[in-house]
C-alpha cells in the first residue's frame, strides 16, 4: 500500500452513513449513453442523480464547452471531418503530450458541427448505437437542463492554469458565466471542482468567501499524496469545501486488483471540515476489485453495487458514478430501517 499518511483500518459493518450522500452522474450516465450528451445527462436525472458532472474546456473564442478533455478525437467524430484534417497536431497539455484535435483550435460554431461518440467502444459497445447523433454542449446548456429538473451541476474545470497560459482564462470565463446565471452564492446550482490546486484557489479568490461550493479533486498518484495528509487536508479547508478523491484513496488494492483494506481518509477529511465525494464508480470488471468481477471479460458488468455500498457505509458524502441507478438503489437500502422482529402472539 502506498504511504499517504493514512492508516489501513478494517471495513465497517453494514450501517447507515452518518450523512445523506448525494449521487453524482459522472459525465451523465455513461454506462448507458456516450459521455457529455444531452440524452446521457437527462437519463442520469431520470435514474435519480441529484447532480450531473460535466467537464469544461474552452473554445478558441472563449466559449465554455463540455468535453472530457480538450483533445477531441476520442469523444467526437472530428476525424471524419475532412475540413478539419489540417488542425491535427501534437502539443503538451499540462505536462502530458497528446496528438489530435484540440478544442482551443476551434470556434464554438465549428465545435457545433461535431457529434459525440462513445469514448470506450471496446468496453461499452452498446453505446455506439448513439454515435454521431448528438452535438457538443456548452456549460450553460447543461446548467439549464439540470435546473429545469430541480438538480445541480458539479462542473470539473480541466487544467485551468494551463488554459490561462494559452490565453484562455478559464477561471475568469467560468466566474463571468456564473454571474450571468446569477449563480455565484453558496446556494448556487453549480458546484465547481478541479485537480488544479491553483485553479481552485483562484476560484475562491475570484468568488469570495460566499462562493459556490468548491471541491479539490485528488488523483490517485503520488503527486497528490501531500493533499491527503492531515496537514494537506487542513490546507484544502482554507480554500475549498470538499475533496473528490480517487476511490483508490479510500479502498486500497494490491497489484493484482485485490481489495486489501480501507483507509481513514473519510474520517480525516470530515475532521478537517471537508466533504468527501470519491470518483469514479464504474460497473465494468476492468474497474472493480477482483472479488467483485464477474467472468473474465473486462467489459462485463461485475458487482458494482457492493463497491458502492462499501463506499456509502464508510460515510462518504456522495459518489461520482457512471451508473446512477445503482448508487440510488444502494443508498436507499442502506438508509432503510431494519425490520422489527416478528413476535409471537400471547
Amino acid at each position: 500500500m502506498r504511504e499517504t499518511g493514512l492508516r489501513a483500518v478494517p471495513a465497517p459493518p453494514r450501517t447507515v452513513p452518518r450523512r445523506h450522500p448525494v449521487v453524482v452522474g459522472h459525465r451523465g450516465a455513461p454506462a448507458h449513453r456516450p459521455e457529455h450528451t444531452w440524452s446521457g445527462y437527462s437519463l442520469a436525472l431520470d435514474l435519480g442523480a441529484e447532480l450531473i458532472e460535466p467537464d469544461v474546456v474552452v473554445s478558441r473564442d472563449g466559449a465554455l464547452v463540455v468535453r472530457h478533455e480538450n483533445e477531441l478525437s476520442l469523444s467526437t467524430d472530428v476525424a471524419a471531418h475532412p475540413g478539419f484534417a489540417d488542425r491535427r497536431r501534437t502539443q503538451d497539455v499540462a505536462g502530458e503530450v497528446y496528438t489530435g484535435w484540440f478544442a482551443e483550435d476551434f470556434t464554438l460554431a465549428e465545435l457545433r458541427t461535431l457529434r459525440a461518440v462513445e469514448r470506450w467502444p471496446q468496453l461499452r459497445p452498446g453505446n455506439t448505437r448513439f454515435d454521431r447523433t448528438e452535438p457538443v454542449l456548452t456549460l450553460a446548456e447543461v446548467v439549464a437542463l439540470a435546473t429545469s429538473r430541480g438538480a445541480r451541476v458539479q462542473a470539473e474545470l480541466k487544467n485551468p492554469t494551463w488554459s490561462a497560459a494559452q490565453g484562455l482564462p478559464m477561471v475568469e470565463l467560468v466566474v463571468a458565466e456564473l454571474r450571468a446565471l446569477g449563480a455565484t452564492g453558496p446556494d448556487s446550482p453549480v458546484v465547481l471542482q478541479s485537480f488544479d490546486v491553483e485553479g481552485v484557489q483562484a476560484l475562491r479568490a475570484a468568488l469570495g468567501a460566499t462562493s459556490p461550493p468548491l471541491v479539490q479533486l485528488v488523483d490517485g498518484g503520488a503527486v497528490h499524496d501531500h493533499l491527503v495528509t492531515p496537514a494537506g487536508l487542513r490546507g484544502i479547508s482554507t480554500y475549498a469545501d470538499g475533496i473528490g478523491p480517487a476511490k483508490s484513496r479510500i479502498l486500497t488494492l494490491d497489484d493484482t486488483g485485490a481489495l486489501t483494506g480501507v483507509t481513514d481518509l473519510v474520517a480525516q477529511a470530515h475532521r478537517a471540515g471537508l466533504t468527501v465525494t470519491p470518483w469514479t464508480v464504474r460497473a465494468e470488471n476492468r474497474f472493480l476489485p477482483v472479488h467483485l468481477r464477474r467472468g473474465t471479460d473486462p467489459g462485463a458488468r461485475g458487482d458494482v453495487g457492493a463497491e458502492t455500498r462499501l463506499l456509502l457505509a464508510l460515510g462518504v458524502d456522495g459518489v461520482i458514478t457512471d451508473s446512477p441507478e445503482v448508487a440510488v438503489r444502494e443508498r436507499a437500502e442502506l438508509a432503510a430501517p431494519a425490520l422489527a422482529p416478528v413476535r409471537p402472539r400471547a
